[in-house]
């Protein structure tokens, strides 16, 4: 299943190809779809031809293919007009939304803090409610008995405020974040794990920040 980028991208040349009989420069295809860097179109397109969708040329500038097969998720533009609406349908039967990827999280001793995206993450629309989710990937084992496991994605709703008993990502003077139980004791903050192995850390109200709250979790079978 392709993310929206890669969907949009993969829209985008199959377009250009019809008007143009060329493939689009890497700096049409930045601007076509809103990204600041080639970097993350070297991504999509490295991303769509390992999905068997286009196949680069060896040594031609400006060159690639689009490769029409059974696995294709998008309809044959032989009718522009007719087809225009069926090109850029969803085909995987619900809208899907793209998250920024903020890195990895502890669910166990702080490590570094979430950063800015380097990938993004494809979900059902459904996954999530109103207001702004990014995705983490957890680090450890301290929130096992909350059902959070190591190397599970969590994905989180951005909000500075939270409520005892509430999973939040947890800045930690600054510069540590962590996944844990929030509660509030009075004038410090306790940091509680879900697994007996790890003790609750416990800090000064200025110490902590709340960076989100869990809004749900999705977890990879190996």
């Amino acid at each position: 299943m392709l993310t929206l980028k890669q969907r949009e991208l993969l829209d985008f040349l199959q377009e250009y190809e019809f008007k143009n009989k060329a493939s689009p420069s890497f700096d049409e295809m930045r601007e076509a779809i809103g990204l600041a860097s080639k970097s993350g179109i070297h991504r999509l397109i490295s991303g769509l031809e390992e999905r068997g969708f286009i196949r680069r040329l060896a040594n031609r500038a400006r060159a690639i293919e689009i490769i029409k097969n059974n696995h294709n998720d998008l309809a044959a533009k032989s009718h522009p007009d007719k087809d225009n609406n069926v090109v850029k349908a969803d085909f995987s039967g619900s809208a899907h939304i793209e998250l920024p990827m903020l890195g990895r999280i502890a669910a166990g001793t702080p490590i570094e803090a979430i950063s800015d995206p380097t990938a993004f993450l494809s979900i059902p629309s459904s996954m999530v409610e109103s207001g702004e989710h990014y995705a983490l990937e957890i680090v450890g084992d301290s929130m096992i008995e909350a059902g959070i496991h190591d190397g599970d994605t969590v994905i989180i709703r951005k909000t500075e405020q939270a409520i005892n008993g509430d999973i939040v990502v947890a800045l930690v003077d600054g510069y540590e974040a962590t996944l844990k139980k929030f509660r509030r004791d009075s004038d410090r903050i306790a940091l509680e794990a879900a697994n007996p192995n790890y003790e609750t850390r416990y800090f000064t109200t200025n110490q902590v920040s709340i960076q989100g709250k869990l809004s749900g979790l999705i977890r990879k079978y190996r």
